[in-house]
């Protein structure tokens, strides 16, 4: 990736030598203060007054990709369409971990203006002090037209810290000729979930049916310590009526994530694997080569997966652990940092990004499931009746956040390892998981159980 390295703005750092520069123009339209605004208290990241012309710093994630392409583009066009604002975009190197880089630069006040980050590193963000409130800058009209999703992911401590232009969601990819074939009957909703009992009599059912291992868990993406397992599996424990913490107080692990529900739930999953009815999916190829009939995955799997099969693909619930199917969500945020210096011009930038328009450009190039009921309105796919609108279903009615505590980063590595251990180390169920408990309860132990108010 080729980038064009410009001179900092004045009166900015910038990590020396660690970030990658691309000074892109951008495009703007709108300005965000149509509608009531919601102020909460000691919230004063937006007054709604902009004053002359600003410049604002903005960091993304990402290496080339369809994203890092429509955000440049959206850059240049917000630029070009107002001059109050001007943004200066950012990608930093792959060599180093986001979080680190961001980390690094709280550290030494070299944060940009505008951040964007996973959806569950909020909390800690908020937490620690790197992220400003932004109710003061949201209009009602624009917080009501956010999924629900969006709003729950993006609010800490009753403060909404974070908003995102798009979501994430899970579901089963199947194959409705190969189970019509089996006799098996395909659920219509969330409400028509197959129990993870009969999930695993389809398994042998399709084995039968010649599928030696027709279940895929994206086992390629299973690397201990990874997102992948708390995401795609956490919804595993929930339905099964456990939890990765105390979903109320956050101050232990112990009891929850190590209880007999969660016990339960993981036995069922260890059991498919003891069987050799996952697909360890080495080439990345499960379900779309044919040997997997099912495939747990996310809505980014959707383009490949009826690619391979034309009109012989179906997204279904995740089975139902005992409590009812559950779904992750949660996806990359925006917020302003503590380092931003004007709240309005950073809010006048995001303003353009969650317009219905802009929205449906970026999910049109990363597949993603557009943040706002608006947007959900001209996406075809995920409108009512469109083949991918499961998603938006589950979104407004079974999903949860990741777990909403600024200990999250030591959950969901201690969450992850245990996973990995379980599902494809085959390791005793309740050991992996007290071990987890542990790992969790010292990190919170280690933070004072992170006390309202920050460190």
């Amino acid at each position: 990736m080729t980038l064009l390295r410009r001179k900092p703005l004045q009166g900015r750092a910038f990590l020396a030598g660690v970030l990658c520069a691309a000074l892109l123009a951008a495009g703007c339209g709108g300005g965000g203060d149509d509608g009531k605004r919601s102020r909460t208290r000691a919230d004063t990241t937006c007054d709604g007054k902009l004053k002359g012309t600003t410049d604002i710093t903005v960091w993304f994630h990402a290496g080339p990709s369809g994203e890092l392409g429509t955000l440049r583009a959206q850059v240049k066009d917000f630029n070009a369409a107002q001059k109050a604002v001007r943004v200066e975009l950012i990608t930093l190197p792959e060599e180093r971990p986001y979080t680190d880089l961001v980390d690094s630069a709280a550290a030494s006040g070299d944060l940009p203006d505008l951040l964007d980050f996973d959806g569950p590193n909020l909390y800690n963000y908020a937490w620690s002090g790197k992220l400003k409130p932004i109710d003061s800058c949201v209009p009602d009209s624009v917080k009501n037209d956010l999924l629900p999703s969006i709003r729950e992911q993006g609010t800490y401590e009753g403060r909404l810290w974070g908003v995102g232009t798009f979501d994430s969601g899970l579901g089963l990819y199947v194959r409705p000729s190969v189970l019509k074939k089996a006799g098996i009957r395909v659920p219509s909703g969330p409400g028509d979930a197959w129990t993870a009992a009969e999930l695993t009599g389809i398994l042998h059912k399709l084995r039968k049916q010649g599928y030696e291992r027709p279940l895929d868990l994206r086992l390629n993406y299973s690397v201990p310590g990874q997102e992948w397992n708390t995401y795609g599996f956490a919804p595993a424990v929930w339905s099964a009526g456990g939890d990765l913490i105390d979903p109320r107080t956050h101050r232990t692990a112990d009891g929850f994530l190590n209880s007999p529900e969660a016990v339960r739930a993981l036995t069922t999953m260890q059991s498919w694997a003891k069987e050799g009815l996952i697909d360890p999916d080495k080439d990345d190829k499960a379900f779309v080569a044919g040997r997997s009939p099912l495939s747990w995955v996310g809505h980014w799997m959707y383009p490949d997966n009826t690619k391979a099969f034309p009109g012989d693909v179906k997204i279904v619930p995740l089975p139902d652990f005992g409590k009812g199917t559950v779904t992750g969500m949660g996806s990359w945020q925006w917020g302003v940092t503590t380092g931003a210096t004007d709240g309005d011009a950073v809010w006048r930038f995001l303003t353009y990004l969650l317009k219905p328009d802009q929205i449906h450009r970026m999910t049109v190039a990363n597949g993603a499931i557009p943040a706002t009921n608006s947007a959900v309105r001209i996406s075809p796919s995920f409108a009512e009746g469109g083949p991918e609108h499961l998603f938006i279903e589950q979104l407004r009615t079974v999903a949860r956040p990741r777990s909403q505590t600024p200990a999250y980063p030591a959950v969901t590595v201690a969450f992850s390892k245990a996973f990995a251990k379980i599902v494809v180390d085959l390791a005793p169920v309740k050991p992996a998981l007290d071990q987890a408990v542990r790992e969790i309860d010292k990190d919170l132990a280690d933070h004072q159980g992170y006390p309202s108010g920050g460190p």
